[in-house]
């Protein structure tokens, strides 16, 4: 408003000066035409000037207001998004701010598209980054070695399984070549196989011995550990190889158990074979009528009951060991006093010990020997290790079987000592394996090998003691065990 109050002033001021011009003509052509020419000249132009400004200063100021308000009509709707502002302006501009505002709401249009495409992408972005977390948490979470190469046979996906079976740090190990990092020439050729062979269909699984790193056996040395290894050849959209999945399980542990099982059903049958065959053989001479007399009947009808006797002892260890392994057996855990119990095994084992002149000695101390378990358990064990000792000690010799209470461990310690053959230390560590004897004393008596384990079960599994023996061949061997006064889940050890 103010710039057209004063454009129309100098428009006011110029007419009348023009028209004083006018009124004085004759002076004024009498002055102008003593006016040097380029004077004249300069004058008109300063007058054509300034009513050329007089008559555009509304214009200007016109389009001025005009840009303001565009300028105010753009910022409202950069600002307000999802609002349309309202453009007012004069109509001579109309075009011109027509044009203009359909390229600014163009513009508009195409900044809400691509805010969509952003947030839309940004979602993705998200959720690809969430997945490929749960991916990755699932990868390290198996126990099992995952490798993934790609064309070139580097690693693009490992997880740490397969980091500690090779012995690198698999968050290093990210597009390395793979022969780099996994030194084993023949896993490396299997992938590579694969590889060329472009077999999409087809899983290779292939059973191989790996090394590992000796941090994974925990002893400072390399044990040899057998990998089922499954690999399949991947393919991308081309149809071409995009790499390989190697995936490594570990069936060490299942190995040794079938082979357990295989030595344990050998060794099984040969054990119930030897009593069943002198059962065999006596039952036909008894058939074919070789005893003659009554005696000789009696003799034999006494081998067969021993041999009977033998095998339901070894089928009765057979089942209790198999039993306890399985975690089915259940105790009925009671106060027993192991006083008792070591002399209820003597007066049993003293007839056997008189008979190859042992004699058998206790040194129990004064001092309560209650712990809590199974008695009937626990005397088999007492049995067994004194029963041990009298088949293993020749004649003349000395057993002596001493208790005592640990108040530092708050356990019983039973100790059987012998005179005895000693046993050789290559056999001590094996000494409680299923079916073990040592091979030079199985002419000296008859076993099946499994006492010594089910004591070891049985002290050990069922009751949480110990077992060990020290020994010296030719010096006799000391068998000891401790069972704890109390049972660690009872509410008396609470």
């Amino acid at each position: 408003m103010r710039a057209g109050k004063i454009a129309s002033l100098c428009l006011v001021l110029i007419v009348s000066a023009v028209g004083t011009a006018l009124s004085f003509s004759a002076s004024t052509v009498g002055w102008l035409a003593a006016m040097p020419p380029m004077l004249r000249l300069c004058l008109l132009f300063g007058v054509l000037g300034l009513v050329c400004a007089a008559l555009l200063l509304p214009v200007g100021v016109a389009l001025d207001r005009t840009v303001t308000k565009l300028r105010s009509y753009i910022e409202a709707t950069g600002a307000a998004e999802g609002q349309t502002a309202t453009f007012y302006g004069p109509k001579w501009v109309g075009p011109i701010s027509g044009a203009l505002i359909g390229a600014v709401e163009q513009f508009r249009q195409r900044e809400q598209t691509l805010r969509n495409e952003l947030r839309e992408v940004e979602i993705r972005r998200r959720v690809s980054e969430a997945e490929q977390r749960q991916t990755e948490a699932v990868l390290h979470a198996l126990r099992d070695g995952v490798l993934v190469t790609n064309a070139f046979n580097d690693i693009v996906v490992v997880n740490e399984a397969a980091g500690r079976i090779f012995g690198f740090d698999h968050t290093q190990a990210l597009h390395q070549p793979l022969e780099q990092l996994v030194d084993d020439d023949r896993l490396c050729q299997l992938i590579k196989d694969t590889s060329e062979t472009a077999n999409f269909a087809h899983r290779r699984h292939v059973e191989h011995d790996i090394t590992p790193d000796s941090s994974e056996t925990g002893e400072g040395g390399k044990e040899k550990r057998i990998f089922d290894v499954t690999l399949v050849c991947v393919e991308n959209h081309k149809h071409e190889v995009a790499g390989v999945v190697t995936i490594l399980h570990d069936v060490t542990r299942e190995r040794e158990i079938s082979q357990m099982k295989s030595d344990f059903v050998s060794k099984a049958s040969h054990e119930l074979r030897t009593p069943l065959s002198s059962i065999h053989a006596y039952v036909e001479m008894l058939v074919d009528g070789e005893a003659a007399d009554d005696e000789a009947r009696n003799e034999f009808y006494r081998i067969i009951q021993n041999e009977t006797d033998r095998l339901g002892r070894l089928l009765d260890n057979m089942l209790n060991i198999s039993r306890i392994e399985a975690g089915i057996v259940q105790i009925e855990r009671e106060n027993v006093d192991l006083r008792s119990l070591i002399d209820r095994a003597i007066d049993t084992l003293e007839p056997q010990a008189k008979e190859k002149e042992i004699s058998l000695h206790t040194k129990v101390a004064e001092v309560d020997l209650t712990v809590e378990g199974d008695a009937d358990m626990l005397f088999q064990v007492v049995l067994n290790l004194i029963s041990n000792s009298v088949k293993y000690t020749p004649a003349g010799g000395r057993i002596t079987v001493s208790a005592d209470s640990d108040n530092l461990t708050r356990s019983v310690v039973l100790a059987v000592s012998d005179t005895g053959l000693g046993i050789p230390p290559d056999s001590i560590p094996k000494l409680f394996d299923k079916f073990y004897r040592v091979e030079n004393y199985k002419r000296v008596a008859k076993g099946s090998g499994l006492g010594l384990s089910l004591c070891k079960h049985i002290v050990e599994t069922l009751h949480h003691g110990q077992i060990g023996v020290e020994s010296e061949l030719g010096m006799g061997s000391k068998f000891w065990v401790t069972i704890p006064m109390r049972y660690a889940g009872s509410q008396a050890a609470a």
